[in-house]
């Protein structure tokens, strides 16, 4: 695991700023503090920070092949490389290393930009190929690890690196807020790509290689799930073949995964994913299995430790060697300046700090772990999906009389419906109102993934109705690709494509990157998801329960709490916290005089919120914590010259 960095100019004749590449490097020098490597050409430099994971001797990048005029940097793993290797020794070609990159230096030269498709693993890759002055980048195929690239000096330049942080070393790409997508963040939680908050970082979408050569820019897709697979022998569904198969393939996905010349753990949370995860690694002989778990201190009455208690059942079973760590509020205001330093951009999510607490206490004894995400969006796990297709089922046995009764009940206040299952003693009535609205659209207008922050109606009153309206333009391409399958395929399809890569996926690689620690995650092997893609959807969610054929692989192999343990999140308790310990830091960020939050929200809603919250009559938990983590962002990223920023990233260097 590893950083990558780079600047390639139009003209050959135009000089490198070898101290700008430098100071990029250093900018992501956690990503890589084994080593550095830096190649310096006609108008190019490509820089690489090492974390060594395979081969420590001998894997310094970037790397070349026999005439050295290609040139590959590369950020991951790439776990078929010794298949790789033996089919290219076999065309002639000649290996000084046992390291995965060099499988991708002579996997170009054979096989050029269609490498990619031949890679299993993980991986953000720049290749310069020197003979025909042309660069091409790549992201793995469900976008595991990070990419991003921008345009410099007018145009004549195009700069990339596995962090944004690092583009800003370079002169001409400016710290500015693409205030357009302020609305689609405060909705979701995240940016979706390509774009980023940053109005002149793009972010390389997964599954994708761009071409940059003489001055202009070529994206392709290489890459996609299986939607449009033939159905001439369609799966059995049959639940028993299903779940037998299902075990094998995360057996053997661990298995490639298990690579690794330093030591390796998991990230245990208690959940079925993780304890399938580590139940495959005790069954491939991995030992001492390490496992790592947090959850949150100073418990009030009617809460829980958190993920712990379920954790350390988990790792009886697996027979773990196990660690955990609390987090208290105070630690967790302390840490909301570093978590938004690591992570780029805004993302409020408010696992990422524990996240990267808990990567900085497993770096103490490994440096490679393993997780279970990606179970949910491959196997139907969220308890979203059943709320949907409850709405779907609804509506079409409704139609124009149900749309009559939500008028109804929207019009007085919203009411019970208890026996829809939505009333509010189970969700509350903000989210009953927002489940009402939602029944009278399509799935397609009111799906846009599994989180959410601002709501549609918030979102039009702050906005203006243009919000949503992009918002749902944005995933229009997805659900026109969607319209044949079943809905909940149709999420599955939009939850891979965005949430995945653009929240779950950047909170995993940042948090643990800023720890130098690698996160490995089996499910998201690209063979076992376009397997996982096929399996009937009733097989992966049926009558409120998801992940029903991982449950069958795992009965009898892992404890049954675990296996009929309800779904949820990280459940920290931030909402009280909100209320209560960080209710005053809070609001002074989100009320400051230079706030975005005063200049795109307004100071009316946001003390609304910040009131409502305190009193407890609605939670505000998601709202206030995005607008939080923007100015956070703000903080660090947009305010001040060039040298004060990079003065600010040297102290939180020093600091991690």
């Amino acid at each position: 695991m590893c950083g990558i960095v780079g600047l390639v100019h139009v003209s050959p004749d135009t000089p490198i700023d070898e101290c700008a590449v430098r100071e990029a490097m250093r900018l992501m020098a956690h990503r890589g503090p084994d080593g550095e490597g830096l190649f310096l050409g006609a108008g190019v430099a490509i820089g690489h920070r090492r974390l060594s994971i395979v081969d420590l001797e001998n894997g310094a990048q970037p790397m070349f092949n026999e005439d050295g005029r290609v040139c590959v940097a590369f950020n991951g793993e790439i776990y078929n490389h010794a298949s790789l290797r033996t089919e290219l020794i076999a065309l002639g070609h000649r290996f000084t290393t046992r390291c995965d990159t060099e499988a991708i230096v002579h996997g170009y030269e054979t096989w050029g930009e269609e490498v990619f498709t031949r890679l299993r693993g993980m991986f953000s890759i720049a290749i310069w190929d020197g003979r025909r002055r042309k660069l091409v980048l790549a992201r793995d195929r469900l976008g595991i690890k990070p990419l991003y690239w921008a345009r410099a000096k007018s145009n004549q330049a195009l700069c990339f690196g596995s962090e944004i942080k690092s583009l800003f070393a370079f002169e001409g790409i400016e710290r500015s807020v693409r205030s357009e997508a302020l609305s689609a963040y405060l909705a979701l939680r995240y940016v979706p790509g390509p774009a980023t908050l940053f109005r002149d970082v793009e972010r390389l979408q997964p599954g994708h290689r761009l071409v940059f050569e003489a001055g202009k820019i070529r994206i392709e897709r290489f890459w996609e799930l299986p939607i449009d697979a033939p159905t001439e022998h369609p799966r059995s569904g049959d639940l028993i073949e299903e779940s037998t198969a299902l075990s094998a393939q995360l057996i053997e996905s661990v298995r490639l995964r298990l690579m690794s010349d330093v030591p390796l753990g998991i990230f245990l949370s208690g959940g079925i994913d993780s304890t399938a995860v580590a139940w495959a690694m005790r069954q491939l002989g991995h030992s001492p299995l390490k496992s790592f778990s947090i959850g949150f201190s100073g418990a009030r009455a009617g809460e829980s430790e958190g993920e712990l208690p379920h954790a350390r059942i988990a790792a009886r079973a697996c027979g773990c060697e196990h660690r955990e760590l609390s987090l208290s509020a105070r630690e967790f205001h302390d840490s909301v300046d570093k978590a938004c330093w690591h992570l780029d951009e805004p993302l409020s999510d408010g696992a990422c700090i524990p996240l990267m607490k808990l990567a900085f206490r497993a770096r103490e004894e490994v440096t490679v772990v393993l997780s279970g995400e990606g179970a949910d969006e491959a196997l139907g796990g969220y308890p979203i999906y059943g709320r949907m297709l409850a709405m779907e089922a609804l509506r079409q046995r409704g139609g124009l009389r149900l749309d009559a009764a939500i008028d109804f009940f929207l019009k007085f206040g919203g009411g019970a419906l208890l026996s829809m299952g939505f009333g509010p003693a189970s969700v509350g009535r903000a989210k009953l109102r927002r489940y009402l609205e939602w029944l009278q659209q399509p799935l397609s207008s009111r799906y846009f993934g599994v989180g959410r922050a601002v709501g549609d109606g918030e979102l039009g009153e702050i906005f203006g109705d243009a919000a949503l309206t992009g918002l749902r333009a944005h995933f229009a391409p997805l659900w026109e690709r969607a319209q044949r399958l079943d809905p909940l395929r149709q999420m599955l399809l939009v939850d891979t494509r965005v949430w995945l890569p653009d929240d779950l996926l950047i909170k995993a690689d940042k948090m643990t990157m800023a720890a130098s620690i690698e996160l490995r995650v089996p499910f998201l092997d690209h063979e076992l998801l376009e397997n996982a893609w096929e399996i009937p959807s009733g097989l992966k969610f049926s009558r409120g329960i998801g992940k029903r054929v991982l449950r069958a692989a795992m009965a009898g192999n892992i404890p049954e709490h675990i296996l009929t343990r309800k779904k949820e999140g990280f459940p920290l308790p931030i909402s009280r916290w909100l209320r209560e310990e960080l209710h005053e830091p809070c609001r002074r960020a989100l009320l400051s005089t230079r706030s975005l939050t005063r200049e795109f929200v307004g100071a009316a809603i946001a003390e609304k919120w910040l009131d409502e919250h305190r009193m407890g009559r609605v939670d505000r938990r998601e709202e206030l914590w995005a607008l939080w983590v923007l100015e956070t962002w703000r903080a660090l990223f947009v305010e001040g010259n060039r040298e004060a920023f990079l003065t600010r990233s040297l102290g939180f260097r020093q600091a991690a």
